[in-house]
């Protein structure tokens, strides 16, 4: 008897593994869209186009599209102008999305960020970056 139920206990589990896993996997596409989209944007100076991709936490945290801007023109450089994005793992962390994207800098420095995402009725928004670190290569 406790094979049995641990075997169904096993497999509850890997079916709610496995669930959340293509649910992550589904989201991507859209998610790398919405992360694309604003670094377009961002590259074009375009504040308020890219503000339309934050979510509301981040606006009501910077309030204008220009202060948001600002921000990131001078806390994340190679985000407003990357010479190279790659998109890398999507995974869930305490229940929240974080999209891992790759980063290259004018200068050829590799940058690795967490990008954090949220669903709305808009589709997805991002809620907040994260530097996980710097190469030591460059280009």
């Amino acid at each position: 008897m406790p094979i049995r139920f641990f075997t169904i206990l096993t497999l509850v589990v890997s079916l709610c593994f496995t669930s959340g896993v293509k649910a992550e996997q589904s989201a991507k596409p859209a998610i790398v869209d919405t992360i694309q989209n604003q670094l377009d944007a961002l590259k074009l100076d375009d504040f308020e186009r890219a503000f339309n991709y934050a979510s509301p936490t981040i606006k009501q945290l910077f309030g204008t599209p220009q202060n948001f801007g600002k921000m990131v023109a001078k806390g994340y450089p190679m985000v407003h102008r990357p010479a190279d994005v790659r998109f890398l793992d999507l995974r869930e962390i305490a229940g929240a999305l974080y999209q891992k994207v790759q980063v290259q800098d004018l200068n050829g420095r590799i940058h690795f960020l967490d990008y954090q995402m949220m669903k709305s009725e808009n589709g997805w928004k991002i809620n907040g970056v994260q530097f996980l670190g710097t190469s030591d290569f460059s280009a």
